[in-house]
């Protein structure tokens, strides 16, 4: 690998020490990313109990987080671009670790929704630098070996998140109840921050770079309408304000659709709104997404509320899920998206339907933790599946120069879709608990089994195979 004199706009790192440093600070990032988007799962019931925000902060907890996440990922790739790199990630760290303190010191329901959207804003602002700073950073073959790792660190963290927030919730450590599990990222956060100014190369970044702030305004102000409506008419009854905020959620999707053909630079490339393969892939996606975030947050729900299951004991009845996940993480790692392409999507889907029904013939309050963990490995293996492979496979028709804004808009559709899906399953479960928490499981798990079957018909329209790997 060439070496640059310290001069230079970019600087190489001069070692593969400094290298795989690097990589494990990406690492802790995007780990911090995922812990924090799984943590509330668990944590939320006890949350909601002791800062008495009921029934409306559970379900905000998490869809604040990924709501912020996913609107401003995008913005926060564009802007690492202008201003560089290590500057922009240095400031989602340090915004992320202020946020985090804030959250686990919250006194109230509206400070600490108020620092969940925090957290979710710095950590757009901080995960899009990681890859483009490794890109710079590695080799051709380095690189891919650096990727290799990330699939079961990912994994890792999505089983540790939960396991971990149920241990110290249960632990309860110096009588803080769940406060650790955020106050915790301040220290990773400070470490983080030290690490990352002694090692990451200085970029200037490119100043010509245009940044679509009126794109990513309108489409902040979509989902902010659509969640706060759906949210608040589920919670509080369905009076004007909801139904105003929904109407004003699709007026603001109108102008951000017009904003996306108009704009010199749009978050979206015209092109690929055009591409029946791609567009395809991100309606599966949104469904799949949404379906498979929400019916996991419900399930810990359900576990806790409905078969009064600890914390810690709901966290690890939640591990074959999170397994089926991560066995289907590395079957994909193994080459089957190349083999199958979106063949692959439909056996996904065909495994979460299996899953799923299998789980809404055993769900009953007298059901026991063990009797639903191997509906749960199948369900998590499905979900594994669709997750890894619609990303990628609807990439399969984009053209090189689209590459970049259909890697990013997927990586935000997930995060919305996160967002939507743990609101709207979540609003369904509750609105169904009247008649007993097993009957609110079993219509979350119909309306999952529902829209993943409308969503095989799409699969025929996405694209045949995911695209080749470029030759080394």
């Amino acid at each position: 690998m060439t070496l640059l004199t310290e001069s230079s706009t970019v600087e190489t790192p001069r070692s593969s020490r400094r290298m795989w440093a690097i990589l494990g600070l990406v690492l802790l990032a995007d780990a911090l990313d995922v812990i924090d988007g799984t943590v509330t799962n668990i944590a939320a019931p006890t949350i909601a109990h002791e800062l008495h925000g009921g029934a409306g902060l559970i379900k905000w907890l998490g869809t604040a987080y990924l709501l912020a996440m996913g609107v401003l990922l995008v913005v926060g790739g564009r802007l690492g671009d202008k201003f560089g790199q290590r500057r922009l990630f240095l400031i989602g760290m340090s915004g992320f670790t202020l946020a985090s303190a804030v959250a686990g010191l919250s006194p109230d329901p509206t400070l600490l929704i108020a620092a969940r959207v925090a957290q979710g804003a710095f950590g757009a602002l901080l995960i899009p630098q990681g890859m483009a700073i490794m890109m710079k950073a590695f080799s051709r073959d380095l690189l891919a070996k650096a990727f290799g790792l990330f699939g079961p660190v990912l994994g890792v963290s999505s089983v540790g998140g939960p396991v971990l927030a149920g241990f110290i919730i249960s632990a309860d450590l110096f009588g803080l109840s769940w406060r650790p599990i955020f106050l915790a990222n301040v220290v990773l956060g400070i470490v983080g921050l030290v690490v990352a100014v002694r090692i990451l190369p200085r970029d200037d970044g490119d100043r010509s770079t245009v940044v679509d702030g009126w794109g990513s305004g309108l489409l902040a102000a979509t989902m902010v309408g659509l969640l706060y409506g759906l949210i608040e008419g589920s919670t509080n009854g369905w009076t004007g304000v909801p139904v105003a905020s929904i109407i004003a959620g699709v007026l603001f999707f109108a102008a951000f659709a017009y904003r996306q053909r108009t704009a010199t630079d749009p978050l979206i490339t015209p092109s690929l709104l055009r591409n029946r393969g791609f567009t395809s892939g991100m309606l599966v996606g949104l469904t799949v997404f949404a379906a498979g975030t929400g019916l996991i947050f419900v399930l810990s729900l359900f576990m806790q509320e409905g078969l009064h299951a600890s914390p810690r004991n709901a966290a690890l009845g939640l591990v074959p899920l999170t397994v089926g996940i991560i066995v289907a993480s590395f079957a994909i790692m193994a080459g089957l998206v190349a083999k199958l392409g979106r063949r692959l999507v439909v056996i996904g889907l065909a495994v979460v339907l299996a899953g799923c029904g299998w789980l809404l013939a055993l769900v009953d309050q007298s059901v026991s933790l063990w009797a639903l963990a191997p509906a749960l490995f199948v369900t998590g293996i499905g979900t594994g599946l669709c997750f890894g492979t619609i990303p990628a496979v609807a990439l399969g028709d984009a053209k090189p120069e689209e590459a970049g804004s259909a890697s990013g808009s997927l990586s935000s559709l997930q995060q919305l879709a996160s967002a939507i899906g743990s609101a709207a399953v979540t609003s369904i479960f509750f609105g169904a608990a009247t008649a007993g928490l097993d009957h609110a499981m079993k219509v979350s798990l119909v309306v999952v089994l529902a829209v993943t079957a409308l969503s095989l018909p799409v699969v025929a329209l996405m694209p045949r195979k995911a695209p080749q790997e470029p030759a080394a």
